[in-house]
């Protein structure tokens, strides 16, 4: 189970930072929801292809760097993955720790695939307490390094 999981997260990962907006939407269950870094939740595949064709097509979107931290099963069909997420600005060379956030995935198995029923993408701001900040953005820049 630990491979299917961490494959469907980098198969999301790969197709936002390849810009592949049916890629992403095709991940996502028929009530998958996606609640993106500005807080906007869209529900279903179809409405998420719809909100990511446009900003793909319009917005030069940043790569993410990104770290699992944990998974754990939810069910014997079902699961939770937490993972760290940077982002590397279009023509800039190091991470943005404004751009830092935590991401959460759960999924789900139908029919033998599984498919995302949430991804949500926090900011990570740790208002007040910036040496947080720095915390995560070092973790990630020894991946980006």
């Amino acid at each position: 189970m630990a491979m299917e999981i961490e494959q469907i997260y980098q198969k999301l990962i790969t197709a936002w930072n390849n810009r592949e907006a049916q890629g992403m939407a095709d991940l996502f269950a028929e009530r998958g929801v996606q609640i993106g870094f500005d807080g906007s939740k869209i529900i279903g595949p179809k409405n998420i292809l719809t909100h990511l064709q446009p900003i793909f097509a319009q917005h030069p979107t940043a790569p993410f760097v990104t770290k699992i931290k944990e998974w754990r099963p939810l069910g014997k069909d079902s699961a939770i993955l937490f993972a760290i997420a940077g982002m590397v600005p279009p023509g800039e060379e190091k991470l943005d720790p404004a751009l830092n956030a935590h991401q959460t995935m759960v999924v789900s198995k139908q029919a033998n695939d599984w498919k995302i029923e949430l991804f949500q993408n926090t900011p990570a701001a740790y208002h007040g307490r910036p040496e947080l900040v720095e915390l995560m953005t070092e973790e990630l820049r020894e991946i980006n390094a």
